[in-house]
């Protein structure tokens, strides 16, 4: 790309000597003297005024790709626009804007004084251009002094044993899977033995293909066991306890050193942890494999292509498939690409479907009831948790249909999941309020489950009147917490 700077002083300069070995650069500088420092210095120096057309010419203009104007006179400026114009109606240019003035001033010279429309291609404005790099580097500083924080802590841990367990959520997803794989490459950066336990099931098929594909090692564990109590330090991710954790009791608590996540802290949670607790939740986050991500990069740690692959597909899912991205998220994609393994990628999104799932899905189709343009469904009693969220998620596809909830019986408690599109509803708020008081329910704007004891039901004489039971339950709560009457 050819590209003429005009103005050859400091700014000009620095512009041009930037550019200059990846671009064809030609500086033009009226001072002969500044001319020939500049042609010593190894740029491509034409020397004249550029405000006139015989010295553009003589630059070449005809040939210019770009041409960057850095005075800070308003009517050099103008009347250069009109020479450049004249001579070059294809080449973009790119206007430093002086300090108190706008693009407006100088169209209106341009309109009064040359009877001429022109229009800039690109315009920079110093003070803006300032406070950008400025807020960039706060930004850096921030993410630099998070992730130095969490490796003061990993140290202090270190100091005084040579593990960690790292606990997901009880049905971990990918995010929480991914997530905690990077804090256990972390941990293992300052010579701590990570250990990733979780107290529920993985059973949702792309859920099961990700451990399997990318080799991830998770061991299962139950509340009040050795393999919790064994360990004096244990760190928390893309969960919270007595939120989505049954295996931890209280006197686990007081061994949390961190956590890190990005829902909605629970709460009276502070208090149920030490003061020197790392706490790390950003609500404004869609993913803890952003933050996770984050983390890594300015702590300059190395990661595999199955790291990386797996920390992508975990930010993937609980953005919507990249559909809600905050500044933490857009970075750690940037920052992840060239390292995903797509092949990999695509064996963990398209796996073989379960038997067992497919059964939970023909029934969440035919045992749906429709209220307006909301379905209720029952799957009745089964085994595989994660199948409830894919049939609520295949049902919110049907055509006419905004807001979805499918549950069913898991051993002795009922597993709720709702889904929406409807901008309108707020479903982790509707969760919460249609279930918090006879269980726990939360979620996001578009997704939020529940998890009710079954024990409230247990007065039901066989299965099937424990199912009416629960079904009516379920469906007068989480309608009215919608704001609808039960009609069909």
């Amino acid at each position: 790309m050819r590209v003429l700077v005009l103005g050859g002083g400091v700014l000009g300069r620095a512009i041009a000597e930037a550019l200059m070995g990846e671009f064809d650069v030609t500086v033009v500088e009226k001072d002969s003297i500044r001319a020939q420092t500049l042609a010593e210095s190894g740029l491509q120096v034409v020397q004249g005024d550029f405000s006139y057309t015989a010295t553009l010419l003589k630059a070449h203009i005809e040939k210019a790709d770009l041409i960057i104007i850095t005075t800070s006179d308003i009517q050099t400026i103008a009347k250069t626009l009109h020479v450049i114009k004249s001579n070059n109606k294809n080449a973009s240019t790119l206007v430093i804007l002086p300090e108190d003035k706008s693009i407006e001033d100088i169209e209106s010279i341009l309109k009064e004084e040359y009877e001429m429309e022109v229009k800039v291609d690109y315009i920079i404005n110093p003070r803006t251009a300032i406070i950008k790099a400025v807020v960039e580097t706060v930004e850096k500083i921030g993410e630099k002094k998070n992730a130095f924080k969490l490796l003061q802590k990993l140290n202090e841990i270190k100091e005084r044993t040579d593990s960690l367990l790292i606990v997901m959520h009880d049905n971990p997803d990918p995010d929480s899977m991914a997530s905690a794989s990077a804090l256990a490459v972390i941990a293992q950066s300052v010579g701590l033995r990570p250990q990733i336990v979780y107290g529920g099931d993985i059973t949702h098929h792309q859920n099961r293909a990700m451990v399997n594909v990318l080799g991830m090692e998770f061991k299962k564990v139950l509340r009040g066991s050795y393999e919790i109590k064994r360990y004096d330090a244990i760190a928390i991710v893309d969960a919270q306890p007595n939120g989505n954790i049954t295996i931890l009791d209280d006197d686990d608590l007081k061994r949390v050193e961190i956590i890190v996540d990005h829902h909605q802290i629970l709460q009276n949670l502070r208090e149920k942890l030490s003061p020197n607790c790392f706490v790390d939740i950003r609500t404004d986050v869609n993913a803890t494999s952003s933050i996770m991500v984050e983390y890594l990069k300015a702590l300059e740690i190395p990661i595999t292509d199955t790291l990386a692959t797996a920390l992508f597909y975990g930010m993937y899912i609980d953005t919507k498939k990249f559909s809600k991205l905050s500044r933490v998220d857009i970075s750690a994609i940037e920052f992840l690409t060239g390292k995903v393994n797509y092949e990999l990628l695509d064996k963990i999104e398209f796996p073989d479907i379960s038997t067992e799932t497919a059964e939970i899905l023909a029934r969440a189709i035919l045992n749906r009831k429709m209220y307006k343009n909301v379905i209720i469904s029952n799957v009745g009693f089964i085994a595989n948790r994660d199948a409830i969220a894919e049939a609520a998620d295949f049902l919110l596809r049907l055509e006419g249909i905004t807001t979805v909830l499918v549950f069913g019986i898991v051993d002795d408690r009922i597993e709720i999941s709702a889904r929406t599109r409807d901008v309108r509803v707020n479903i982790g708020k509707v969760m919460k309020e249609a279930f918090g008081e006879i269980g726990s329910g939360g979620g996001h704007a578009q997704m939020g489950g529940a998890r009710i004891p079954l024990g409230i039901f247990k007065l039901a004489k066989d299965k099937t009147s424990l199912l009416r039971l629960v079904e009516e339950a379920i469906t007068e709560k989480f309608l009215e917490a919608l704001g609808m009457k039960e009609v069909t």
